[in-house]
């Protein structure tokens, strides 16, 4: 046994932490938990702030009292719904209040479960599009087998819809995306779609600009298609990003269960949600729309129980608490939030915008993203990746990143602004912005090339 750390002895004194911490196989003999704590702590110190990364839309700040909440339930079994079944409770109240956010036209129908994020959520969706295709195809007598399925979705998609294609055996069919259409082109969406289309992905907060699709007009367009064919064509909405934002901010924009066609919805509720990563959530607007098959009766611990999800064992922390956020803010509480946060993201895009020079994609009037490009007209020497370093220098995670093919020529960078960020902080990150670009501007030595097209950060 490793020797007792004495009351009196440093932990910079410890044999352990004259060592190299990152193992590549297991040390023979334990470490006292306080000196284990501080130098997995200390390895991570170079990591930076989360709560200054721009670049992802995930929450980096709870309530204290929801992170104590969530430490006191990470023993709790997600799954065993039996021996927990409080929790159950809060999970199906979770799910009965995202379909009246989400206006199911009738909840008692509604059907949804939590999921470990919205890519869990996105394979759940995919999967239920393509069961019911298959079994109304061989009702009508199509041939399955002669041709592949496919699913048609805009090129500004998040990586999750390749993964499941790639994994599920589907035909990606992917509408372009072009300066004039930095969303779903509406105007060609069709010509993607035949008898063998499981379904049409809408987007609402396109990852790379935080766009919208217009999914009321994909409404209308897929049900102008369904009255000339005999195999129906359904729409499942991606609202990792916004549709947790938009119930909030616009409750009168047409884009949820209130339009015939759209079947399923997910959500990612560890990004407008508000909850810590690792929650996300998909809802049916009626079991019609998710086929027998993939709903398991478990018989587990003596219990029988329902299950949706493709994963099993996994904590129900995040499920409670995301009751939690629903329970202390309520509907108004959200609306709050959501709206400094929206109005933070416009007062940053008014200083980019103020620079002159920078082309904007996204000015927070949405989602609360700020996206934009260096004008083609702008004379710098220095590029979006000298600008990202230069914010990083000052603590700033700023992802710089080309648009999807047929766009990725452009270089464009984008702040994701989330409930933690403020006004003093959108007001400390325009300084930072500002004196950024002076710097550069004064600069003898930049790093990156004007050709390089590549992607700085990580911008999920």
């Amino acid at each position: 046994m490793t020797k007792k750390v004495e009351e009196n002895e440093p932990i910079f004194g410890t044999l352990a932490s004259s060592e190299d911490i990152i193992m590549k196989r297991l040390h023979k003999d334990p470490v006292e938990p306080e000196v284990a704590y501080r130098l997995i702590k200390d390895e991570l110190i170079d990591e930076g702030n989360a709560r200054q990364n721009l670049a992802t839309f995930c929450q980096t700040y709870m309530d204290p009292e929801a992170t104590k909440l969530m430490s006191e339930t990470m023993e709790k079994n997600a799954i065993d719904k039996s021996e927990y079944p409080e929790t159950a409770e809060l999970e199906t109240s979770c799910v009965n209040i995202i379909a009246d956010l989400w206006n199911a036209p009738d909840q008692e129908k509604a059907i949804g479960t939590s999921t470990v994020g919205s890519s869990e959520a996105c394979m759940l969706g995919g999967m239920a599009m393509k069961f019911r295709w298959r079994e109304h195809a061989k009702k009508k007598g199509l041939d399955t087998n002669a041709k592949q399925p496919n699913l048609v979705i805009s090129s500004g998609y998040q990586v999750c819809w390749e993964k499941f294609c790639v994994y599920w055996d589907i035909e990606l069919r992917e509408v372009p995306v072009d300066e004039k259409h930095l969303r779903m082109n509406t105007e060609v969406v069709m010509d993607y779609v035949d008898d063998y289309t499981i379904g049409i992905v809408g987007i609402l907060g396109i990852t790379y600009t935080g766009k919208f699709d217009d999914i009321e007009k994909l409404d209308e367009l897929v049900s102008q298609y369904n009255q000339k064919h005999d195999q129906e064509v359904v729409i499942h909405v991606d609202g990792a990003s916004g549709a947790m934002f938009v119930p909030f901010i616009d409750p009168e924009l047409r884009w949820d269960f209130r339009l015939k066609n759209v079947v399923s919805i997910n959500t990612s509720g560890h990004k407008y949600g508000l909850v810590y990563p690792g929650v996300g959530w998909i809802l049916w607007r009626d079991k019609e729309y998710l086929p027998e098959e993939l709903i398991f009766e478990v018989s587990y611990l003596g219990g029988n129980m329902p299950t949706i999800a493709i994963n099993f064992s996994r904590s129900a922390s995040q499920i409670i608490g995301q009751y939690y956020n629903f329970y202390r803010y309520g509907f108004n509480g959200y609306k709050e939030i959501h709206q400094r946060t929206k109005e933070a993201a416009m007062t940053i895009a008014k200083a980019v915008e103020a620079t002159g020079l920078f082309e904007m994609y996204n000015d927070g009037e949405n989602l609360p993203i700020v996206c934009y490009k260096l004008k083609d007209e702008t004379a710098v020497e220095w590029t979006l990746y000298d600008l990202a370093d230069r914010l990083q220098m000052k603590g700033w995670q700023v992802p710089a990143y080309p648009l999807p093919k047929n766009l990725q020529e452009t270089i464009v960078q984008r702040f994701v602004c989330r409930a933690d960020l403020g006004q003093n902080l959108a007001d400390a990150l325009i300084r930072d912005f500002n004196q950024s670009i002076e710097e550069l501007n004064q600069a003898r030595i930049l790093y990156h090339n004007q050709e390089t097209r590549k992607t700085h950060g990580f911008t999920h």
